[in-house]
C-alpha cells in the first residue's frame, strides 16, 4: 500500500472499534521516523489492546505486516508500526500525560 492508503487503512480499522478523539499527524519533513502519527484513544485497556490487535490483524490480511506492535503487555497505550504510518492507541490519562500532539506542533 502507497503511505496515505495505510493511514486510510489504519484509519478504517480503528474507526471499526470505535476508538476515540482520532487525530492524524502529518510529520513528513518533522522527522525520518515516519510520514503519519495516527493518534486515538481506548475506553480501558482492553479496549486500546482490542483496537491496536484490530489493526494488526486487518493490516496482516491485507498484506501489511506491522514492524512491530509495543506496549501490549500494559494496555496503556500501544504503539503499532507500519514504518510510514504509525499508530499510538492509548486510554485519556496516558495520552493527557504526553500529548503527543503538542509535541509534534499540533
Amino acid at each position: 500500500m502507497q503511505t496515505e492508503e495505510l493511514r486510510d487503512f489504519v484509519l478504517d480499522k480503528i474507526d471499526d472499534l470505535k476508538a476515540r478523539d482520532v487525530q492524524t499527524l502529518d510529520v513528513r519533513g518533522k522527522t525520518d521516523v515516519a510520514d503519519f502519527l495516527v493518534i486515538c484513544s481506548g475506553n480501558s485497556k482492553t479496549h486500546v489492546r482490542s483496537i491496536a490487535s484490530h489493526v494488526a490483524v486487518e493490516a496482516k490480511h491485507a498484506g501489511e505486516k506491522p514492524l512491530g506492535v509495543e506496549g501490549e503487555s500494559d494496555g496503556e497505550w500501544v504503539l503499532v508500526d507500519f514504518g510510514t504510518v504509525v499508530v499510538h492507541i492509548m486510554q485519556d490519562s496516558t495520552r493527557d500525560f504526553y500529548q503527543l500532539e503538542k509535541l509534534w506542533g499540533h
